[in-house]
């Protein structure tokens, strides 16, 4: 029994074969995650080529309780079955640069990882129709930063804004800029705004996230007419989106990079991240923290607390310190 790994062909740098006897020979080769549905995966080959592949057994990374243990954006070893047919089997998973993952909606104890492998991170929102509450947006963007992520925030639908509206995106704006955070406003429908996010995403891998009926899939047909994905309109009954997309995945852009399509989401379940270091991911508070006179300080009701001497002067705006609290609310002690 002949059994020799790491063996890369001159004219191949990027296969592997793998020979398990004198007669067969496997095609191994480097792919990342394009899609996911649950147990079978779509994997791009060094190739160019695209593969359906299957999962070789259960995947256990440290650390991590997942109910996807492979996620779009994973570089994977592929085991190559049927050159003809484009199927394969995932034998290894790479480390990952890093990952976004939220509670998953079927079992609270365990996490569901949205993406991995990100350059940044795009929050589609709007302001009606339907709107995106501010305890959303701020629950995505601690996620993102517990991850390390950049993120920007991207109001679309502006043609619906009216005077009400737009004074709130301009009060959006003086928050979320101060604190760091790029905010931009489009309109899919009148094709406005497009062309600095275009900028923004090319030669990276970007998240785009955002609530059902915000007009993802609408806003990546818009930049890249090629792709065509469904889309569907907001409720007319419930006022809220209509799922389009079930599962997340990802698109090559035209001159490089790459953009990841999400199912909407209802709800965003923020993991791994306890009640101490919540305000460690509100870039306005962090700044704060050598003001407080207690370390474990939780910037509630303790004496001399830099947080809320920074709300008093208005360095901390009212309505993201609300937006902690209530987050802070949902995290319970015992899960650390």
């Amino acid at each position: 029994m002949v059994n020799v790994s790491q063996i890369f062909t001159p004219r191949h740098p990027y296969i592997l074969l793998t020979i398990r006897s004198p007669c067969t020979i496997f095609v191994v080769m480097k792919a990342r995650i394009y899609k996911s549905t649950g147990s079978w995966y779509v994997a791009k080959g060094l190739d160019g080529k695209f593969y359906q592949a299957r999962a070789r057994g259960i995947f256990k990374i440290d650390g991590i309780t997942s109910t996807n243990p492979i996620a779009v954006g994973d570089e994977v070893e592929l085991v190559i079955e049927d050159v003809q047919e484009e199927s394969a089997v995932i034998d290894h998973i790479y480390d990952r640069t890093n990952y976004v993952a939220r509670v998953s909606p079927h079992n609270k104890h365990q996490h569901h990882i949205i993406a991995s492998n990100l350059d940044q991170s795009i929050l589609l929102a709007t302001l009606v129709s339907p709107k995106t509450s501010m305890g959303f947006i701020d629950r995505f963007l601690v996620s993102s930063a517990s991850f390390h992520i950049p993120a920007i925030l991207v109001f679309n639908k502006s043609d619906l804004y009216r005077k009400k509206e737009m004074e709130l995106l301009n009060r959006y704006r003086e928050i979320y800029e101060a604190v760091g955070y790029e905010v931009l406003l489009i309109s899919v429908l009148n094709n406005t705004g497009l062309d600095k996010i275009r900028e923004r995403i090319q030669h990276k891998t970007t998240l785009l996230s955002g609530h059902s009926g915000v007009g993802k899939s609408s806003f990546i047909n818009s930049l890249f007419p090629d792709f065509q994905l469904a889309t569907s309109e907001v409720s007319e009954w419930s006022g809220k989106g209509l799922h389009t997309t079930t599962f997340a995945e990802m698109f090559d852009l035209p001159g490089g990079g790459s953009i990841i399509d999400t199912p909407g989401l209802r709800e965003f379940g923020l993991v791994d991240i306890s009640r101490q270091e919540l305000s460690h991911y509100f870039p306005e508070m962090l700044q704060q923290f050598h003001h407080c006179r207690f370390n474990n300080c939780m910037h509630i009701n303790e004496a001399d607390c830099g947080v809320k001497a920074g709300l008093a002067f208005g360095t901390v705006s009212e309505e993201r310190y609300l937006s902690y609290r209530a987050i802070l609310d949902t995290i319970s002690d015992k899960q650390y």
